[in-house]
C-alpha cells in the first residue's frame, strides 16, 4: 500500500514555471513505477507523465515532451514534475500515481494509488 501526496501546485502566468511534488509513503515505494496525470474541468483524466522505479526510463504525453520533466529521488520517496513555458491549456488538476507495473504505464488504468491532485491554473 502506497499513499501518495501532491503539492507544489498553484497560480503562474503564462510562460512561467512550476515544480510538483508527490511525497509517497508506505511499503516498498521504490519499486513502483510512478506517473503523473491531469485533469482538466469537463474533460477526462489524461496522461502526462511516468517513470520506471529506478529512474532510468521515463515517458511523457506527446504534446508535453520537452516542457515537462519527471524525476524521482527513491532516498526521500519523492517523484517530481518540472513543468515549463506553462499554457493557459495546461490548467488542470495534477494527480501523482503509483503502479505495480514494472513497465511505466501511459494510461490510468494501469495505476494503483491516487493522490488528491493539486490545482495548477495558468493564466494569460
Amino acid at each position: 500500500q502506497v499513499q501518495l501526496v501532491e503539492s507544489g501546485g498553484g497560480l503562474v502566468q503564462a510562460g512561467g514555471s512550476l515544480r510538483l511534488s508527490c511525497a509517497a509513503s508506505g511499503r516498498a515505494y521504490s519499486t513502483y513505477s510512478m506517473g503523473w496525470f491531469r485533469q482538466a474541468p469537463g474533460k477526462e483524466r489524461e496522461f502526462v507523465a511516468a517513470i520506471s522505479w529506478s529512474g532510468r526510463f521515463t515517458n511523457y504525453a506527446q504534446s508535453l515532451k520537452g516542457r515537462f520533466t519527471i524525476s524521482r529521488d527513491n532516498a526521500k520517496n519523492m517523484v517530481d514534475l518540472q513543468m515549463n513555458g506553462l499554457k493557459p491549456e495546461d490548467t488542470a488538476v495534477y494527480y501523482c500515481a503509483g503502479s505495480n507495473s514494472v513497465v511505466p504505464p501511459v494510461t490510468k488504468n494501469g495505476y494503483d494509488y491516487w493522490g488528491q491532485g493539486t490545482q495548477v491554473t495558468v493564466s494569460s
